[in-house]
């Protein structure tokens, strides 16, 4: 942890530090343009971190709004480097073909740093658009396997809602509609249900807004990466205290004999220093000749999953990247980084969240809550 933690303020004040001389260098010289330029950077630079010491502390409004200004700071971070760079990496080449001199350099990043802060607020505006108006993504599955006399089984999922600072009551408000509109017979919570410290939740118990009256099989739910954060001795029972009961390596069933699975996150083991059950030592305890469902934060080792007979898992964790270009870079690092994929009996689903860290900002993906309408084998067929 010390490592990562060594390694991520690093780039944090590298890149800021990129930003700055961009923009430093294009102040006017006279006045007091480049000292107010530098009390104003270093105000936004420093807001993020200063969110986070203060919500870790002291959970008020003012960290709050650290928070969401810090968040957006993030995604400027993203996008300007981006564009600052390819205005670096275009320079020589105009250079070295004529289309400017030397002394239209000055002029050239003037105008470079107008446009890419342009730019950049365009994209960030955008994508807090896209954030805040989430969409349902239906799912038809069918599983060759009886369920009794359950034939039609409707399912809602939610992933990474991240409930804290930025992600508040409209947005549990708003959640609890789309979940009443989409008629579920069960409602999913895969994991990360808060974003990391309960302060902000607490303060206002903001899970207290979440109701889903017509999920006739109620809400089950997992860990992600984001319970054990904050604490997972608080975040769990105060989960929990809102009737919402969290699947720790468990098997339960539903209707239909329908068996699920609910496990651990993998990074639970880093902040409780105890390792979660193996998927094979779980699986000895289903009938896989009856429907499996796991859930899973993570969407890993989906070949294993495939391997023990299960026929739908849920993921979400990977946010889709969240941000462009950020989505490319997820999918060279899971087999399924977002969406449907099938292999012989084995369906998974990997979503890319309601909710969001960081920046309230998707540019690369959408907010979303999954419907999933799963159909079995008639018990009389061959």
């Amino acid at each position: 942890m010390l490592i990562f933690f060594t390694i991520v303020f690093t780039l944090y004040f590298l890149i800021n530090l990129y930003l700055f001389l961009k923009g430093y260098r294009v102040m006017p010289e006279t006045g007091n343009f480049k000292k107010l330029y530098l009390i104003i950077f270093i105000l936004l630079a420093a807001t993020f971190i200063t969110g986070k010491v203060l919500e870790r502390n002291h959970s008020t409004i003012i960290s709050d709004v650290m928070n969401i200004i810090g968040g957006f700071w993030l995604a400027f971070m993203l996008y300007g480097f981006l564009f600052f760079l390819l205005s670096d990496i275009f320079l020589p080449v105009l250079r070295i073909s004529g289309i400017i001199s030397a002394d239209s350099i000055p002029l050239y990043r003037k105008w470079s740093y107008i446009t890419v802060v342009t730019l950049s607020v365009l994209f960030i505006a955008g994508g807090f658009l896209n954030a805040v108006i989430p969409v349902v993504r239906e799912y038809n599955i069918k599983i060759n396997k009886p369920a009794g006399d359950t034939k039609n089984f409707r399912i809602a999922a939610v992933s990474d809602i991240h409930l804290g600072s930025i992600i508040r009551k409209r947005s549990m408000k708003k959640l609890s509609e789309m979940l009443r509109d989409a008629d579920p017979d069960i409602v999913f919570l895969l994991g990360d249900i808060v974003d990391g410290e309960i302060g902000p939740v607490l303060r206002d118990d903001l899970l207290s807004y979440f109701s889903c009256p017509e999920c006739r099989n109620g809400v089950l739910a997992i860990t992600g990466n984001h319970e054990f954060i904050g604490g997972s001795e608080t975040t769990i029972p105060y989960i929990e205290k809102n009737g919402i009961r969290i699947l720790k390596d468990e098997i339960t069933e539903v209707e239909g004999g329908i068996q699920i699975i609910g496990r651990l996150d993998r990074d639970g083991a880093r902040f409780t220093g105890s390792e979660r059950k193996s998927l094979d030592s779980l699986m000895t305890h289903v009938d896989t000749s009856r429907p499996v469902i796991l859930l899973d934060h993570q969407p890993l080792q989906i070949n294993e999953s495939a391997r023990l007979g299960v026929d739908l898992q849920l993921s979400g964790h990977t946010h889709n990247g969240q941000m462009w270009p950020l989505n490319y870079i997820i999918r060279l690092v899971y087999d399924v980084s977002y969406g449907y994929a099938k292999r012989g009996s084995y369906n998974i689903i990997v979503s890319s969240g309601f909710g969001l860290w960081g920046p309230r900002v998707r540019s690369g993906s959408r907010s979303e809550v999954l419907v999933i309408n799963l159909s079995f084998r008639n018990d009389n067929s061959v």
